[in-house]
């Protein structure tokens, strides 16, 4: 039997998650649907293993992966698992590489590539073992993310950059694209997330420029 902290915003299938992992004798220690309340489950249950969705409240990016990350860090070799449609590229590399991949099993499944109940169980037994399980589609997008990092943006997001590059600010920007400021800071914080800078790193957005001009003269 494995203590399980779940972490995931969809009501129906949390609980569709804590009803099958019961029903194969796990015990579900705590079923939360925010990364704040993932925090603190953990910090107070100590479980046998975490599985979290990535995109969460408040947010809905990638609170869950950051929050695991968080979590390795302070419980190190803590067992997680990922289960999510989407593929946090940035968040993603961190998790298997590093420190943060010292002991302690690692899962990265995609809700919509598990065919079988069996596969997942069999997923959650590996990773609560110390074993590394992950999608291969999942590792075909942090391969290509870690070639060609500005490939990573939408073709808006890749705007908002040149205009960036020309040292305009977010009014600006806003201005030159018809767009609003808010929309601008959204791009932004995606374009931040997307190339891996790090809050605490500095200026991201002069990061950012010389990702964006090591780009250009790369095609050059």
């Amino acid at each position: 039997m494995l203590r399980i902290v779940l972490a995931e915003d969809a009501v129906l299938l949390r609980a569709g998650l804590v009803e099958l992992l019961s029903r194969v004798g796990h015990e579900v220690v705590a079923a939360v649907g925010d990364a704040g309340e993932l925090a603190r489950a953990v910090d107070a249950e100590r479980p046998d293993i975490v599985i979290t969705d990535v995109r969460m409240p408040p947010g809905f990016r990638d609170e869950g992966l950051r929050a695991a990350l968080e979590l390795r860090a302070r419980h190190h070799g803590l067992p997680i698992l990922v289960l999510s449609q989407y593929v946090a590229s940035a968040y993603a590399n961190q998790l298997f590489s590093g420190s943060s991949a010292d002991g302690g099993g690692l899962g990265y499944l995609l809700k919509d590539r598990v065919g079988e109940v069996s596969e997942f169980m069999d997923a959650l037994d590996r990773v609560a073992g110390g074993q590394t399980v992950i999608d291969p589609e999942v590792i075909r997008v942090l391969l290509r993310a870690a070639d060609k990092p500005l490939l990573r943006l939408t073709p808006r997001e890749r705007e908002v950059l040149a205009l960036m590059a020309e040292g305009l600010n977010n009014q600006s920007v806003a201005r030159r694209l018809t767009v609003t400021e808010a929309s601008v800071v959204k791009h932004a914080g995606n374009i931040f997330m997307k190339l891996d800078l790090d809050p605490a790193e500095g200026n991201r957005r002069v990061l950012a420029v010389l990702a964006h001009l090591r780009g250009q003269q790369a095609q050059a």
